[in-house]
């Protein structure tokens, strides 16, 4: 059952921000002003993962239109009403949630997870205890029906725990580099692809600064090719099939497939372009990477006295990432794998969900009813008729 819209309170930021305290989220907004302003990649990258922030700051300000908006706002306002019911102690113990979200690189997006979560069992019939808060259970949620319970753990993963060039050094190489690049593409003009293979991936400021020193040094000696163990560079004319009137980034995905990193710079003015584009020389593994975490809140979260259920929110993750993970059954596949394993002998149920489903898009960018979800067909529990709205495998 997907959640309803939820309708504008008045209300609802206000008092979200007296629980979050003024000058915290004063001070957090000026630092993420401050450091998409910095640089042009990273400064993007910076404003799609703090979204979720930056639709709460328009909120502030009245300027919230869209259905993204009212959502956050909503579960801005389960946050309170949560605060409201809980004693004073505990309530201490949402508001660190709370600074920690707002604190570094970290996000809100663990808590609005947890909040969606429970508001999703509550659409489904169940009562909802946030027994994680509420009694230090390890298990965030605990959940009823019909006579019986189950056990809720709420996770977040990043994606790029499964990405062997990572995004965020990707970024931080493209700001480093571009500003040669158009220095260099001034001199040459032109449209050309820079192809990187990258067999061990791309981590750590060391490796983006070497290779940045790699990239400038071929092309300020006119090669067309530099290989070693760790990186083969070649430069090559840029062409593209298709109409020219498709849009430039539209194009280049579909010549080099969903998991290349691809960046553009040119000149507008004199039609130049130079494209980099890398892959590492493996797959990503994000589906590997979510069953590893199951397994992990399995064992360590979940008591084994009632059913459990695992639920994954993916983050740092766009659209077509996330429709291409459940299109070619990648991260059914690990799922099942991880059920039909002795690690999940806890576990009834486990369940994804990324932006799209918290944002409330329409299917096929999110999936409808919520969430991705997958019965253990072995645990005792997975034919109760009680359990079935939250156990059920759902279709991606």
């Amino acid at each position: 059952m997907p959640l309803a819209e939820t309708s504008a309170d008045p209300k609802a930021m206000p008092d979200f921000l007296r629980l979050v305290g003024a000058e915290l989220w004063t001070k957090r907004l000026a630092d993420l002003g401050r450091r998409a302003q910095a640089s042009a990649f990273q400064g993007r990258a910076m404003q799609h993962r703090h979204a979720l922030e930056f639709a709460l700051a328009r909120a502030a300000h009245g300027t919230a239109q869209g259905s993204a908006e009212r959502r956050a706002l909503g579960f801005a306002a389960e946050a309170v009403r949560l605060a409201n019911g809980l004693p004073e102690a505990r309530r201490e113990k949402l508001r660190a949630a709370i600074t920690q979200g707002l604190s570094g690189e970290a996000t809100l997006i663990p808590l609005f997870h947890l909040l969606r979560s429970a508001a999703l069992y509550r659409a489904q019939g169940f009562e909802v205890r946030f027994s994680g808060l509420a009694e230090d259970s390890a298990h965030d949620l605990t959940i009823s029906r019909g006579g019986a319970v189950a056990e809720v753990v709420c996770e977040t993963i990043s994606a790029e725990e499964g990405r062997p060039v990572q995004r965020g050094h990707w970024y931080a190489l493209m700001d480093s580099v571009n500003p040669e690049l158009q220095t260099w593409l001034a001199a040459h003009p032109g449209r050309y692809v820079l192809r990187m293979t990258l067999p061990d991936g791309l981590s750590g400021p060391d490796k983006a600064a070497e290779l940045q020193r790699r990239i400038m040094a071929m092309l300020a000696a006119e090669k067309r090719q530099d290989s070693s163990a760790d990186a083969v560079l070649k430069l090559d004319p840029l062409v593209l099939a298709g109409a020219q009137a498709d849009p430039l980034p539209g194009r280049l995905r579909q010549q080099f497939g969903p998991e290349a990193h691809l960046a553009v710079t040119g000149d507008p003015a004199g039609g130049s372009v130079f494209v980099l584009a890398a892959r590492a020389g493996q797959e990503n593994s994000i589906s590997d990477a979510v069953a590893t975490r199951m397994a992990g809140a399995a064992g360590a979260r979940l008591s084994g006295a009632k059913p459990g259920i695992v639920s994954v929110f993916i983050e740092d993750m766009d659209r077509a990432e996330w429709r291409g993970l459940r299109d070619d059954l990648a991260l059914e596949g690990a799922v099942r794998r991880f059920l039909a394993g002795h690690a999940a002998r806890r576990v009834v149920a486990a369940a994804c969900s990324s932006r799209a489903e918290l944002f409330g898009l329409a299917p096929p960018d999110a999936v409808a009813g919520g969430e991705l979800r997958f019965r253990n067909p072995s645990h005792p529990a997975a034919k109760s008729a009680a359990l079935a709205p939250a156990i059920l495998s759902t279709s991606a």
